[in-house]
């Protein structure tokens, strides 16, 4: 249920928000509408977290099933260890735009890492983050 920012938060045990727990960890969950299956499908992602937007890079770019999932159902739930929240994801597919995202990805994760396990570059997915408050 989404409360009336466009966020839901539950945390289990924590006073901690969504952000202060992302600004903590190199790996989260987040979890996607199967376009086809209808099911909620969870997949463990690396992402960079810059001020209000937390930035998402498929591994396989748009042929990426979580990426085209987002296409067609924007809703998303991100999940830091228990903290969780969900959002509307949004598709970056401008060239400059996914550049920026794929730079952002070298710096946190290392450049030889990300060319290890990232083989397209067309498409990236960023989550504006609301401001919320901890339970």
């Amino acid at each position: 249920m989404l409360n009336g920012t466009g966020a839901e938060l539950r945390m289990a045990g924590s006073k901690e928000t969504l952000k202060e727990c992302l600004a903590r960890y190199r790996q989260i969950k987040f979890s996607v509408i199967g376009r086809k299956s209808g099911q909620t499908i969870s997949i463990p992602v690396w992402f960079v977290l810059e001020g209000e937007n937390l930035y998402l890079l498929p591994v396989q770019g748009s042929e990426t099933q979580w990426c085209r999932n987002v296409l067609q159902n924007p809703s998303i739930r991100v999940d830091a260890r228990g903290v969780e929240a969900e959002y509307r994801a949004s598709p970056l597919t401008d060239a400059k735009a996914v550049k920026s995202v794929v730079e952002k990805f070298r710096e946190k994760y290392g450049a030889k890492d990300v060319k290890k396990y990232y083989s397209k570059f067309d498409a990236a997915v960023v989550v504006e983050l609301v401001q919320s408050t901890a339970c």
